[in-house]
């Protein structure tokens, strides 16, 4: 059962984003790799495999794993403008990395973890590159391996992380879990087919969804051993899609606030 989940779970729903993705943006796309597509099945799935104090641990050190996926935005958004792909997932893999080596030797109340994250991503959101005009996106349809390569890069990674996770422990594993594989297959795709711009775009969604993946470790942490992994995961995904719907409206009631005082 759990092997049937690393294989088919996320890789789904990194599928699932990208159609979205073309039909409604690149932001969208951003916005719905920021819910917990990967680390969720992850987290799930080493809960199921170590039991439910192991799944707390791991919840809880995710929440800090969120800061090193913040950085990872940065790092890439700010690489697109000046290399290819490689280069861009290069740097901000190596950045991701040693913030998590880093971040792994900490041991913070899951309240706090979750406090340190929300401050993450609004300093992230502030030195992110600006929105730029680019050129349109291309009408070429992708090649008939996109989304069956999409799947599975993100299948091999999941794969990777939930086999070591008896090895690297509860605060490791947690770290990792939110580890940008989606992320990077997504971005990386979108660089080298859309553009520079294009990206920006979509690396902006992504820090807006965070707040709900935060939510959803949060929740994990505080309540899988009161629960149990059934009503846990589940509260938690509700309450990370309630937060993921209102987190954009925000956004963009703010920006309409901004504009019509920009204009008086």
């Amino acid at each position: 059962m759990t092997l049937l989940l690393k294989l088919v779970l996320a890789p789904a729903l990194v599928v699932a984003s990208t159609l979205a993705g073309r039909r409604w943006g690149a932001r969208l796309t951003g916005v719905l790799v920021g819910l917990p597509v990967v680390a969720g099945p992850i987290l799930l799935i080493t809960t199921l495999d170590h039991g439910t104090a192991f799944g707390a641990a791991a919840a809880s050190s995710a929440l800090l794993g969120l800061t090193s996926l913040a950085l990872f935005a940065v790092v890439f958004g700010r690489c697109s403008r000046r290399t290819g792909w490689v280069g861009a997932l290069a740097a901000s893999w190596a950045a991701c990395l040693v913030a998590d080596v880093a971040l792994a030797r900490l041991t913070l109340p899951a309240g706090i973890a979750f406090v340190v994250a929300l401050a993450t991503f609004w300093g992230a959101s502030r030195v992110m590159p600006p929105d730029a005009p680019g050129p349109p996106p291309s009408t070429v349809p992708p090649p008939w391996w996109d989304l069956p390569a999409r799947a599975a890069t993100t299948a091999a990674l999941v794969l990777a992380v939930t086999t070591a996770s008896g090895a690297l422990g509860p605060a490791m594993t947690g770290v990792l879990a939110p580890f940008p594989i989606a992320s990077s297959v997504v971005a990386a795709f979108a660089l080298a087919q859309r553009g520079s711009a294009e990206t920006v775009r979509l690396l902006r969604g992504l820090l807006a969804g965070l707040t709900g993946f935060a939510v959803f470790c949060l929740l994990v942490a505080l309540l899988v051993e009161r629960l149990g992994v059934a009503a846990a995961f589940s509260v938690a995904l509700a309450a990370s899609l309630a937060v993921q719907a209102v987190v954009p409206l925000a956004g963009r009631l703010a920006a309409g606030a901004a504009g019509r005082r920009a204009r008086y």
